[in-house]
């Protein structure tokens, strides 16, 4: 079994040994959980609720607003408390239903009921992956019916389902390899149902050789599922890396993976589509890793959605010491966080607490045209240039260098020997950039 890669990318202590051998820890709310109405792209949800209505587990609490978007539906029962902006992880306050959990979890009827799945249309597997809420689980939260309802089906090649799980000290994904191997399998075979000319790829790094000899075990008889190994290295998750190592086909930034006859989704997300599809099921919980050196004992929970990022912490054992930094999702493309008090939502993956901000402690100075930043760009860009134009806000120069090419995973900043915040100066210039298009 050969091990694929892609040109460019990093190796880095990865932190995973903190948290992948312990078995995943159910856990359930206490509190209130709160629901934001944006937990995917596109438009918000809108509340079908209000303020004193009772709700169940399972409920559809806000309904999508148009076919980019996604159902909210409540893990928990209990009674509507309010209807109004929370914090969520971005900083932004967002509108959201804030349920006042009764502690019953009792859910709504045919809950958990199972289908024959092979029995089911390509209407109905779609309608119910729809109505169950699921979006992209691997950070983009793209709705996932919309995905799996490309322009022409007889164009879809591959199904690829991204295993790579490449961020620093992410186990989530790996234990759910593990712990629901029949699960992804069975929603890979799902989606394959769709498309009926695509072969199922499962693209794991070689850091994972449990999950791989388990999961090539379950899929030796299935004639359209191969399991791909490819050599661990950051940022093997990207799509446009998986699509290239897993098929040979590229995509850009002006293109959808449908566009090079794929489609991928993340572990999760397959796994969702199994539940809700087989099992009746929506989405509703969330597999979290909560760790880092200054959380006493590193974890992945199997968590209700709505759930507060402080009930985590507490069942992580706290921390051991004040860290300096927090960061919702992986240390290279998360999201630092000033405020604990914010819900879990569709696409959290965990929970990282650092006894030192390591970021800070890095002194910058001036660019030595060193060539590292280059050398490691999985998109073959130079950006060592495009900070140049960045910082003269010359946003025709940097589109010009193929800017926008750049996904902002944050290898350049993490190599630069002079500390320069590449990436966070990128990400602003991008923005820009599409804030002027948007206008025009």
């Amino acid at each position: 079994m050969g091990k694929a890669t892609f040109r460019g990318g990093i190796h880095m202590y990865d932190g995973k040994d903190l948290s992948k051998d312990k078995k995943t820890v159910a856990l359930r709310p206490k509190g209130d959980v709160v629901y934001p109405l944006s937990q995917h792209i596109g438009a918000p949800a809108k509340p079908i609720v209000e303020v004193g209505d009772k709700v169940l587990g399972g409920q559809r609490i806000a309904e999508a607003t148009g076919f980019v978007s996604a159902n909210v539906i409540s893990a928990v029962s209990g009674t509507v408390k309010a209807i109004e902006k929370r914090l969520t992880v971005s900083g932004a306050l967002c509108d959201s239903i804030v349920i006042e959990n009764d502690g019953e979890f009792t859910k709504i009827e045919g809950y958990g009921e199972k289908r024959d799945y092979t029995k089911l249309s390509k209407e109905e597997i779609r309608q119910y992956v729809k109505d169950a809420g699921i979006v992209g689980m691997g950070g983009a939260g793209f709705p996932t019916h919309v995905k799996l309802t490309p322009k022409n089906d007889d164009a879809i090649d591959y199904v690829i389902v991204n295993g790579a799980e490449c961020e620093p000290y992410l186990t989530s994904d790996y234990r759910m390899m593990l712990e629901e191997t029949e699960r992804l399998v069975g929603g890979l075979k799902i989606i394959l149902q769709l498309f009926d000319k695509a072969k199922g790829i499962i693209l794991i790094e070689d850091n994972k050789p449990d999950a791989i000899e388990k999961i090539s075990a379950l899929v030796k008889e299935e004639p359209r599922i191969t399991v791909k190994v490819a050599k661990t290295k950051y940022p093997q998750g990207a799509e446009r890396q998986i699509i290239n190592v897993a098929t040979g086909r590229k995509i850009n930034s002006s293109m959808l993976p449908a566009d090079a006859g794929c489609v991928v989704n993340n572990v999760d997300t397959v796994i969702s589509v199994y539940m809700a599809v087989a099992e009746s099921t929506p989405l509703v919980r969330r597999i979290i890793t909560v760790t880092g050196d200054a959380v006493a004992n590193p974890q992945n929970f199997s968590v209700c959605t709505g759930t507060s990022y402080l009930e985590l912490i507490e069942a992580a054992g706290g921390f051991t010491t004040e860290p300096e930094k927090v960061i919702s999702g992986g240390p290279m493309m998360g999201m630092a966080l000033f405020d604990l008090d914010i819900p879990v939502t569709k696409t959290s993956s965990a929970l990282l607490a650092f006894a030192k901000d390591e970021a800070v402690t890095l002194p910058t100075s001036p660019c030595i045209r060193c060539g590292r930043c280059v050398s490691v760009c999985p998109s073959r860009l130079v950006p060592q240039r495009m900070m140049e134009y960045a910082e003269s806000f010359d946003n025709e120069g940097f589109v010009g260098l193929d800017g926008m090419e750049c996904y902002e995973c944050g290898t350049c900043t993490y190599v630069c020997p002079a500390g320069r915040r590449l990436t966070q100066a990128f990400k602003q210039t991008r923005r820009s950039i599409l804030d002027e298009r948007r206008k025009k």
